[in-house]
């Protein structure tokens, strides 16, 4: 059965990036080599710009670090929510983001990370085909790159509330391991659906590698 619902998207930006010692949404993408000005996007801003390709509206969640990331935010034509308390974990962020979805009237959600580059459009295309196409016993569709589950991943109806009925403090590993019959994985050659961007060393990886000679 062919389903076509209306997306919202979500990005989890409340953390305190201790690791970075900078707010990773705040980090330029791509990052610049030596001698090269920083560039006007971030982390935040190039996560933003694609969900709001395949999803109706994109909403932000943030902490602490509301006062910094609300101008990018609302630049880009998103809006923003605030987790009024961060510290019990990033599956919080997860239940105030998807609340404010359905608060919105929508049934299905997009949901990524902002510590990491956006993902391709072409692996956006094949998450949304993916769940469009899926029996209606499939909840979520999860991106898998090299035995590796990452984000952004589409959760619909059932799969959102089965996230807010469970504690704030749970981890979402925990639910989808819960419910695994109903989720599906999907193959794609993107590497940056798994990647965590958590310390400077991280960051640094992904500058442009010298060409050989």
């Amino acid at each position: 059965m062919t389903r076509a619902p209306s997306f919202a998207g979500v990005i989890l930006a409340a953390g305190n990036s201790s690791r970075m010692g900078r707010d990773k949404a705040l980090l330029p993408w791509p990052p610049a080599t030596a001698g090269q000005a920083p560039s006007s996007e971030t982390f935040l801003s190039a996560a933003i710009r694609s969900l709001s390709r395949a999803t109706d509206f994109v909403v932000v969640v943030v902490g602490e670090n509301e006062r910094a990331l609300a101008p990018i935010i609302f630049a880009h034509g998103a809006s923003l929510v605030v987790n009024p308390d961060p510290s019990r974990g990033q599956f919080s962020s997860l239940q105030v983001g998807l609340g404010e979805v359905l608060n919105h009237g929508r049934d299905a959600a997009m949901v990524t990370l902002v510590d990491r580059p956006p993902v391709s459009d072409a692996t956006i295309q094949i998450l949304l085909r993916g769940f469009e196409t899926a029996d209606d016993n499939i909840w979520a569709v999860v991106p898998e790159y090299s035995g590796k589950h990452g984000h952004p991943y589409l959760a619909g109806r059932e799969m959102i509330e089965a996230f807010l009925r469970a504690t704030a403090t749970t981890i979402a590993r925990e639910i989808e391991h819960k419910h695994q019959t109903h989720i599906q994985y999907v193959r794609v050659e993107d590497p940056f659906v798994s990647l965590n961007i958590n310390t400077p060393e991280d960051y640094a990886l992904l500058l442009p590698r010298p060409a050989c000679t």
